[in-house]
């Protein structure tokens, strides 16, 4: 079952953000690991449309979700990266539902948008689609994440215009640049973090979208009560450096 499936079961997905490893083989890393998906960030990371296909097309084979946050929200982002056989998009810092609207028209096939067709490619597993008409439309339309990530206060201004975007499935909070747009940077337990993120998981409920975070345990932990489903912890960074220090430590054994 894909993440998008369970998700739309209301079962909880967990997952990572990829900034730093560019080997394919990571999809085998997180799948072994028992990640339901691995994100790769093009927005804060090195990461190439290269290595996106390749992994891409082994997470594909291994049975795992590769997700990518796009650096923006551009056509070319964001098609090419679902090109590259990605089966989730995120674009960050959503401000509005005409924004989300966007996202959506390039992210989905025809009747939900206008993403143009590559009948040959990664995310067609290389077989010719051309010939599948609309069926195969739907059926990619269907398995296909759309991830507004929600990081800016007019964004919480906006968010049940954003939550109310057709073909659009996920709302996920970005702590980080939140609380920053809010003005108090780096306190995720302020009052004003709660009421905006409680305001994303409210709207998420009434429009019948997923809601996720991306942050750290405690944070992420604390949201799960709210219907948090979509949980993305850490990044191949964090993880290791933590790895790293374990070892270091051994020297004062």
């Amino acid at each position: 079952m894909t993440s998008k499936a369970r998700l739309l079961e209301g079962k909880a997905v967990a997952g990572t953000m990829i900034r730093l490893v560019r080997t394919p083989a990571i999809a085998l890393v997180a799948k072994e690991a028992g990640l339901d998906f691995f994100m790769f960030d093009m927005e804060h990371g090195p990461i190439s449309f290269e290595t996106v296909s390749d992994a891409a097309s082994l997470a594909r084979a291994a049975g795992i979700d590769c997700y990518v946050r796009v650096p923006e929200l551009t056509k070319g982002y964001v098609s090419r990266a679902l090109d590259c056989g990605v089966t989730g998009v995120m674009v960050p810092m959503i401000k509005n539902g005409d924004e989300a609207r966007a996202f959506v028209h390039w992210a989905k096939y025809q009747p939900i948008g206008k993403r143009g067709l590559g009948g040959w490619g990664a995310h067609t597993d290389y077989r010719d689609a051309s010939s599948g008409g609309q069926a195969f439309l739907d059926e990619t339309n269907t398995h296909i994440l759309t991830i507004a990530q929600i990081e800016l206060a007019e964004a919480i201004d906006a968010i049940d215009d954003i939550a109310a975007v057709e073909g659009l499935d996920a709302l996920l909070v970005g702590p980080a640049d939140l609380s920053n747009s809010l003005g108090i940077g780096g306190q995720f337990n302020h009052p004003l973090m709660d009421e905006a993120i409680a305001k994303v998981a409210q709207a998420a409920t009434r429009h019948d979208k997923v809601f996720g975070i991306h942050s750290g345990e405690e944070l992420l932990k604390k949201w799960i009560p709210s219907g948090c489903i979509l949980r993305m912890n850490s990044m191949d960074i964090t993880l290791l450096c933590d790895g790293m220090r374990s070892i270091g430590r051994l020297r004062d054994v």
